[in-house]
């Protein structure tokens, strides 16, 4: 089975970082497209970061992050990491990590086959 364990959710100030991991299990990430998402209440699931499993690894940024959040991921440990820095309160969400069977990725929630459960992120201002 497929499982994705995302962690390192908190409370940081504005301007502050912080690092989410996503370990996942029965997956290798040669054959899944892995990524970050997140949701506010009334609001859609949003892509963030998505990296591709092929396509040389080509990766996907949402504006909203661009330049402030990166994407990583160490095979060895079969774990995806989300660095934030620069947070805003407008940041503020559940964070999830997501898997899909595919070489090259949209980052479309939509599209995802597999999720964890979400970590909170809260960012004061």
């Amino acid at each position: 089975d497929v499982q994705l364990q995302a962690s390192g959710g908190g409370v940081v100030q504005a301007g502050g970082s912080l690092r989410l991991s996503c370990e996942a299990s029965g997956l290798t990430f040669d054959d899944y497209s892995i990524g970050w998402f997140r949701q506010v209440p009334g609001k859609e699931r949003q892509g963030l970061l998505c990296i591709s499993s092929s396509d040389e690894g080509r990766t996907y940024v949402d504006d909203s992050v661009k330049g402030r959040f990166t994407i990583s991921s160490d095979n060895a440990k079969n774990t995806v990491y989300l660095q934030m820095n620069s947070l805003k309160p407008e940041d503020t969400a559940v964070y999830y990590c997501a898997a899909e069977i595919t070489i090259s990725t949209t980052c479309d929630a939509g599209a995802m086959d597999y999720w964890g459960e979400g970590t909170l992120v809260t960012v004061s201002s």
